[in-house]
This record gives C-alpha cells, structure tokens and sequence, in this order.
C-alpha cells in the first residue's frame, strides 16, 4: 500500500501505530498531500468496528488528549468516533482544531439531528456521517477534507476568507427569478449553469436559493449530503473550505450545487444576510454563482438581487406572466435597482399563445435579452433528471440558451474557444 507521505512524521514510526492510509494514490491533487489518517473513539467495540472499516493504516486513539501531543504540522484528517458527540469531546475538538491548522475532523454519529450537526459545524469538523456506514463512504469524506487541508490558512483554522485566499477577482453573481411559478425558471438556471461550469476554468456554483420548495437536485438527479441549513448552521466560521465540503457535484458537467433544505421548515431559519454571506465566499473562489429564487419577493430574493450583478427576470407567453412581470419591473424599480443588471427572458417564445416578442416588450419596456424556444425536448429532460443542454445538444432550445451563456461569458474566454 503506497503511502501520502514524502517523510513520514515521528508519530507514525511507533511501533503501536500503522502506516499511513492511501486513499487514492492515483489522484494528482491529493497524491501529493503528506496526509495521515486518526481514529480517535473511548468505546474498544466501536474503536474496532471503525478501525476494520477503515482499514490498515488508521492510527487509534482514545481520545483527543492522546491523540494533540502527535500533531506536529504534517496534515491529520481525524475521525471521531460516535462517543466524541457525547462525553464533551466536541469542545475539545474545537480548541484542538482553532490551535492546529494541519488538522481535519470527521464525525461519526449514529443518528443525525440538526442540533448535533450545528454544533459539529460550529466547532470546525468538516463533515459529519452517519451510520450504516460503507469504506467507500469513509475514504470519499477523507479524500474531501484532505483536499482542504492544503489550503487552510497558517494563521489559524476556520474563518472568513482573507483578502490572500483569492486573487482579487470576484466572481459574477447571477440570479435568475422570476414573478410567477412554472414560467421555466430553475430549467433555465440549472442548464446556464450547466454551460458556465463546462466553459469554465474556476469553480461554477448553482444555489437553490428557493428555501421551501427548491427542487434543482431533482432536476440534475442529485443525492446532496448537505445543503444551505449547513452552511448557515456553521456561519460564524464560513470559509471557502467549509463551503466546498458542503457542495454537491454533477458529474456530467462539472457544476456544483449548493442545494435547498430538504424540508421547508428550515426555510424558517435562514434570512436575508445569511444568504448574502454565503453569495459573497462563494464568489471569492468561484468564476459565476447562479442563483435561483421562489417566484415571489421576499427578504431573502430582495438581498439577493441587490448583491448580484445580473439578474434574469424570466416570463412566460401568457397574459398573468407578462402582467406578474410588469408588477415585478416596477417593484424593482421603486426598490432602485439599477435597469443595466436586469436582462428578460422570454421562455416558450415560439408557442402558440397569440402573443408576439414585440408586443410584449412594448407592454413591459424593456428589449428581451434571450428568446427561449417551447420544445418538447425540455420536459422530457427534465423528467430524466438530465439537463436539456445535456440531453439534446442540437435542439434549438440549446442553441437559445448557449446563446443566453454568451451574454455572460468574457472576451477573454471567447478567444480560448469556449463557445
């Protein structure tokens, strides 16, 4: 088994302790991390399950006081076993952790409630599993904290991201809304995501900002892990290292998701400045943050629009979404939007509604941005869980929305041949 480490570290030559776990030895971007793994449990019967589970090359600890007097500035990803989140190991986790930059956690819990997951959050660990639990499983939350680890600052652990953690360049904010349900929104925000994330260098994040009933992971036929609850649960130490442990990834493109709560209940929890907070580290390390909202205004799409850069306002080819949107264009004017950063989308503009473009931009005064074609293509992707842009690349539907990309797309991507 071949190890992480170029040198390995004075803990892990005693003769008590095992070599250290190669994850993926394969991947260049953790290959090259000199990273060891610890399992820190008081209970021998859950140590030992754990421990096989793992495999060789875990080193055991009982607790966090045997395992602190071995950190010694080599990378540790530590797996704290489920008695950690009841005999008060957490507290100690968390002075360990704000002490030693090189140090990642992972909890093991039998059972996950929101109250044991906020404190998790709270006190650093990066990420929390729960039982049943499969090696598989193990080494992919292993292989996400360490990749963080080579990126944690020096100064400390945790925290916002200071101004030497991104190059200078924030990343464009675009929020796509809309006034009225089923006029297409999320399809249009999922597939230019999509289209961003595969012309894209750095990160393409796609947040379901629509709290109660956001159904984006649906769409891509995702599983997320985590979602926004956990972000705002670990807010006062929200960095770019516990953002990216709490994405989820679509394969396919490469985009990730930040996605909504799975019950609307949480929506309750979350408001305006929690959701700007998380709009504004994302953007530090990602080249777009799409956002999709409810179809109404409230606090939360209010902050939000007024912190993006773009925002899509998407109507339908019937006469209630042209009205809903005229109401909505002069809301936002009376709230001082400024007029450059909205851009209309008009969804289903072929269809067979007796309603022409240009009757419609008259009505509204503003000049359509993009044109999006009704096919039938759409809902059957949609039902797949596959992206339009994905499923049916020559349609025309496509065609409108690489269109829609364009807009968005620098000159400077342009001369590499992104298109």
């Amino acid at each position: 088994m071949s190890s992480y480490f170029a040198e390995e570290p004075d803990w892990y030559r005693s003769e008590s302790l095992g070599q250290p776990t190669a994850i993926d030895p394969e991947r260049a971007d953790l290959g090259a991390l000199r990273i060891a793994v610890a399992l820190v449990e008081s209970d021998p019967d859950e140590r030992a399950r754990l421990g096989d589970l793992i495999g060789t090359g875990v080193s055991v600890f009982s607790s966090l006081d045997e395992l602190a007097p071995r950190l010694g500035g080599t990378p540790v990803v530590a797996i704290l076993g489920p008695s950690c989140s009841v005999d008060g190991s957490l507290m100690a986790a968390e002075r360990l952790l704000q002490q030693h930059a090189e140090l990642g956690a992972i909890l093991v819990a039998h059972e996950l409630s929101t109250a044991l997951l906020q404190q998790a959050l709270r006190v650093g660990v990066k990420d929390v599993l729960t039982d049943p639990l499969s090696g598989d499983h193990v080494f992919e939350a292993i292989e996400r904290v360490a990749a963080t680890l080579k990126s944690v600052p020096t100064s400390g652990f945790g925290g916002d991201l200071s101004t030497d953690d991104f190059d200078g360049e924030l990343g464009q904010v675009i929020t796509v809304f809309s006034t009225k349900g089923g006029a297409g929104k999320s399809v249009i925000a999922a597939n230019l995501g999509v289209i961003l994330a595969q012309r894209s260098e750095k990160p393409v994040v796609l947040v379901d900002a629509d709290l109660q009933f956001g159904d984006i992971a649906v769409m891509l036929k995702l599983a997320p892990q985590h979602t926004i609850v956990d972000a705002v649960a670990g807010l006062d130490r929200l960095d770019q290292s516990m953002l990216q442990s709490l994405l989820t990834p679509h394969p396919q493109s490469g985009l990730q998701v930040l996605a909504a709560p799975l019950e609307p209940a949480f929506a309750d929890q979350i408001g305006a400045a929690e959701m700007v907070k998380i709009v504004e580290v994302l953007r530090k390390f990602c080249s777009y943050v799409i956002v999709d909202t409810p179809a109404y205004f409230n606090d939360v799409v209010l902050g939000l629009i007024e912190v993006s850069d773009d925002v899509l306002l998407v109507a339908g080819m019937d006469v209630p979404n042209i009205k809903n949107v005229k109401i909505g264009l002069q809301t936002l004017r009376l709230l001082n939007t400024p007029k450059e950063k909205l851009r209309l989308i008009l969804n289903r503009a072929n269809s067979k509604a007796k309603l022409d473009v240009s009757e419609v931009e008259r009505t509204l005064q503003v000049t359509a941005d993009a044109l999006i074609p009704s096919d039938v293509v759409v809902p059957q992707a949609v039902n797949k869980g596959i992206p339009v842009v994905l499923a049916s690349p020559r349609s025309s539907v496509t065609k409108s929305l690489e269109e829609l990309a364009d807009l968005f797309c620098t000159v400077e991507n342009r001369k590499r041949g992104w298109r």
